[in-house]
C-alpha cells in the first residue's frame, strides 16, 4: 500500500505509522522533518510551503515505484504539508513499513533525498524580522 498525501495543516505521526504497520513487518522506519529555528545565522520563525498537488502527488508516486524496485517493503507513506509550519512542527512524514529494518532505513533516506530533489514542492522561510526567502534545496534536479 502507497499512501501519499499533500495537504494543508498539522500532520499526524501516530497515524501515519499505523498506516503502514504491517504484521509481517519487524520494522517500521520513519522520517520526521521539522521547521527548525535558524538557518545560516537568521532566526527563523516560521516555514511557508507551496506545490501544485496533482504535480506533486505524481511525483511522489514515482518514488514510491522506486523504492519497491529497489527494497522489498510492505508499505509506504509520503505526507506533506503546505502553508504555514511554525518552528518544531512537522513538515513532512515518511513511514515505511518492512521485514528488517536495514531496507526500510534505506529506503526512507532515499525517499527523502529524492523528494527534496524531484518534487516540485516550495519553501519560503520567513525570519525574525519578517523578511523572507524562497529556498532551493540544495538537491534540486529540476531548478535549471
Amino acid at each position: 500500500m502507497d499512501y501519499i498525501n499533500v495537504k494543508q495543516g498539522q500532520l499526524d505521526l501516530e497515524n501515519t505509522t499505523r498506516r503502514v504497520t504491517a504484521p509481517n513487518c519487524g520494522a517500521v522506519s520513519v522520517f520526521l522533518g521539522v521547521t527548525r529555528n535558524s538557518f545560516e545565522g537568521k532566526a527563523v520563525t516560521r516555514l511557508e510551503y507551496e506545490a501544485y498537488i496533482p504535480m506533486a502527488e505524481k511525483e511522489i508516486k514515482k518514488i514510491c515505484h522506486q523504492i519497491r524496485d529497489r527494497w522489498p517493503v510492505e508499505n509506504i507513506a509520503i505526507v506533506h504539508r503546505l502553508g504555514i509550519v511554525p518552528v518544531t512542527e512537522a513538515s513532512v512524514i515518511i513511514a515505511i513499513s518492512s521485514p528488517h529494518r536495514k531496507e526500510g532505513l534505506e529506503a526512507v533516506a532515499y525517499a527523502i533525498d529524492t523528494l527534496k530533489a524531484t518534487v516540485p514542492i516550495w519553501k519560503k522561510e520567513i525570519y525574525e524580522d519578517e523578511k523572507s526567502c524562497w529556498k532551493e534545496n540544495k538537491e534540486c534536479t529540476w531548478k535549471h
